[in-house]
């Protein structure tokens, strides 16, 4: 089926724009570099966004998850859920393309806080809510503890994973399958039933899976005072 013209200049302007901002940066990209790059004009440009950080907020959001419901299917299984969230990866030309955009957009982000914030609130908060959906659901089984804060299992599952992607930014080389560590060591630490954890050790023996981390448990009752599990 051959798309509409409105759509193939739709597509067309993203393209441009992305393509522009890993060469030049946000501050640097003009939306006429955008009208020539991409073969559009800038009054068609000016019916679809407003002005350029509408356009770029679309553009990033693209780039980066295409389709916030569908890049993960529930498949039952929560832990593996969680991991596809995390190990979520767009295709590989959008991968090059997104390391080379990174850096301009965070800079871009610091000098201009209101676009820092409408892109979190359109980028990172819908993986947010994927895995806060998740960790939920995970409580309600009985997979996890109800006394674990979801705010801070957010936080220590995608503290890692900003890591690794900041890491492989620098040219550093990671596991290719840092999303299923770190949720084998989260679970380790936090699921409620002994065979998970048996289950990663397992998978330390084998040689699958990084040491186990030392799993510090803090009663609610008196948060100054830690209890170490037996090792």
């Amino acid at each position: 089926m051959v798309r509409p013209r409105s759509t193939r200049a739709h597509d067309n302007v993203i393209q441009a724009a992305l393509s522009l901002f890993a060469e030049r940066g946000l501050d640097a990209t003009s939306m006429d570099a955008i009208a020539e790059r991409s073969g559009v004009s800038k009054a068609t440009i000016y019916k679809h966004w407003t002005d350029k950080e509408s356009l770029a907020l679309e553009a990033m959001a693209r780039l980066h998850v295409p389709d916030v419901e569908s890049f993960v299917t529930r498949s039952g299984d929560v832990r593996a859920d969680i991991i596809a969230v995390l190990g979520y990866q767009p295709p590989q030309h959008q991968t090059d393309l997104k390391m080379r955009i990174m850096p301009h957009l965070m800079a871009y982000a610091a000098r201009n806080p209101s676009f820092g914030v409408a892109w979190r609130a359109r980028v990172i908060e819908p993986p947010r809510a994927q895995l806060r959906s998740l960790l939920a659901q995970a409580q309600r089984d009985g997979l996890l503890s109800p006394a674990l804060e979801i705010d801070v299992a957010i936080a220590l599952l995608l503290g890692p994973m900003m890591y690794t992607h900041m890491t492989r930014l620098m040219g550093a080389s990671l596991p290719a399958n840092m999303a299923e560590r770190v949720v084998d060591a989260f679970w380790a630490a936090y699921a409620t039933g002994v065979p998970q954890a048996l289950a990663y050790v397992e998978g330390v023996k084998e040689g699958r899976l990084g040491a186990a981390p030392r799993v510090v448990r803090v009663s609610r009752q008196s948060r100054g005072t830690a209890k170490r599990s037996p090792e």
